[in-house]
């Protein structure tokens, strides 16, 4: 007999089912890629079902793979991306999904900014609207889909509607209600002030009640044993905030300690005693009574190397090898201290800039698609450097910086990171940090650890550690400010056509 954890982690296509034993090693794998659909233009949803069927699928072959009884399955912890908007209707069956790239909201963000919204709403939650934030989109649902909105009976977030289907609880927890806004803080609950603030006011009845990250949210029903192969009765706990669950998964988990997730999202992040109060910052977010995360993100990370991939390699095959590995020698046999276009890794806009888009700089003659590469992965860490650089100037000190998410398996991003930065850089030992956070969230919530930094010291190590090169890190400084003169410089521009696009 032994014991185990199963982490779930669902992101914004990928669902992973990962079985731990105590000291976090992993026992067998299983994701399932899903499907986003794109009905119009900044709309991005998925199916609720297919993200359901998925689940009981990878959660069905993990168990399978890992050859173990389901009795010694301890707890089950799930991790999932971040804002979106997942609703229930009111019989309680799923109704929509709406993922975190999603930017059809752009517009009421522009208007409430004119509004000064954003100015009622930072003191009370810490955050600011932005385009794929939960509330924003309930608002732009409500104003524009007022059929739909009148059918939802439950507002989720994304890990919220897995833990729903696996056990029939209603709740969220603390990590995800703040990292969408919906909190007031240091206080950690709904207020009706805030609601009011967004023009919720008449909503509150469609939140879940909000559980501490490691609080048990239910059990394995009866029904979802016989899909899954878990056993009934098996707890599982409320869960966490991907973001927060990839931080704590990699080891992450003292006062200074940044972590740094390379993912569909560029995700920078520093634990913090207090909650940092600067409107610069993106969102703060809260995994126990005593820790807060100061978070700046964006939709501009990995996710370009994959539409690069699926759109120019993925078809180019050598034996034992991915398109990923290919883009990669292509990356590193280009000289960094050379001449290297400019890329805004802006493919589903900026943080600041729902208009912008992604472009290349400074192609000329000579360059061939392995400089375009190398600019691809340098301009995804130059805005990570931007985000890092917010959190410093707002008064959080990064003295140790650790890399995960899937541009940390990359042979050579690591590097480039920690020569945009100059800073060290730690990769973790596990590659799904996200899982493993759920997972150690879920030891904790039943009594294994007294909390998540033991729970961490006890099931995450590191892997790889990468020094920065100061000629490198030189010639990185002069790209760096050059990429941020030109992002200004195309601010107007990128407004100028999302204007055209709507007046056609």
């Amino acid at each position: 007999m032994g014991e185990y954890i199963l982490g779930l982690d669902a992101g914004n296509t990928v669902i992973k089912a990962v079985l731990f034993d105590l000291e976090g090693r992993e026992l067998a794998l299983a994701a399932k890629d899903g499907r986003s659909s794109m009905p119009k233009p900044g709309h991005v949803e998925r199916d609720l079902g297919e993200l359901w069927r998925n689940a009981v699928e990878v959660i069905g072959q993990c168990i399978e793979r890992a050859g173990v009884d389901a009795g010694d399955i301890l707890a089950v912890g799930c991790a999932g991306h971040g804002n979106g908007l997942y609703a229930l209707d009111r019989d309680g069956e799923p109704l929509i999904g709406i993922q975190s790239l999603d930017t059809r909201a752009s517009g009421l963000v522009d208007e409430w900014q004119k509004q000064g919204v954003g100015d009622r709403t930072y003191p009370l939650c810490l955050q600011k609207p932005w385009a794929a934030q939960t509330p924003t989109l309930l608002v732009w649902l409500k104003r524009h889909d007022p059929a739909l909105h009148g059918r939802i009976g439950t507002v989720f977030l994304c890990k919220d509607f897995v833990v729903n289907r696996l056990t029939g609880a209603r709740s969220t927890d603390m990590s995800d209600m703040s990292g969408c806004g919906l909190l007031s803080m240091p206080g950690r609950r709904y207020e009706g002030d805030l609601l009011a603030a967004y023009g919720l006011g008449d909503c509150a009845q469609l939140l879940p009640p909000v559980l501490e990250s490691a609080e048990i949210a239910g059990r394995i029903s009866p029904e979802v044993a016989g899909l899954t192969g878990l056993a009934a009765g098996t707890p599982v706990i409320a869960g966490l905030f991907d973001v927060v669950a990839s931080a704590i998964g990699s080891g992450v988990t003292r006062t200074g300690a940044a972590s740094i997730i390379a993912g569909t999202w560029s995700i920078n992040q520093v634990i913090t005693d207090e909650p940092i109060r600067d409107p610069k910052i993106f969102m703060v977010s809260t995994y126990d009574p005593e820790r807060y995360l100061a978070i700046e993100s964006s939709a501009t990370s990995a996710a370009n190397l994959e539409w690069i991939v699926r759109e120019f390699f993925e078809h180019e095959y050598e034996a034992g090898r991915s398109p990923f590995e290919t883009c990669g020698d292509l990356v590193a046999s280009v000289d960094p201290t050379g001449d290297v276009p400019i890329y805004h890794p802006y493919l589903y806009g900026a943080q600041t800039n729902g208009q912008a888009r992604a472009g290349f700089y400074g192609i000329a003659g000579w360059h061939g698609r392995s400089h375009l590469l190398r600019a691809l992965f340098e301009g995804v860490v130059f805005e990570h450097r931007r985000h890092v650089e917010t959190l410093r100037d707002a008064g959080a000190v990064v003295d140790e910086v650790v890399l995960s998410g899937g541009g940390s398996r990359s042979a050579i991003w690591p590097q480039i990171f920690a020569d945009v930065l100059s800073l060290p850089v730690t990769v973790a030992r596990s590659r799904e940090t996200g899982a493993l956070g759920a997972a150690i969230a879920a030891a904790t919530g039943v009594g294994l650890f007294k909390d998540f930094a033991e729970g961490a010291s006890a099931m995450t190590a590191a892997a790889r550690r990468y020094t920065p090169n100061c000629e490198v890190a030189l010639t990185y400084g002069r790209r760096y400010r050059l990429y941020g003169e030109i992002n200004k410089a195309m601010g107007p521009l990128w407004q100028s056509m999302a204007s055209e696009q709507v007046e056609a």
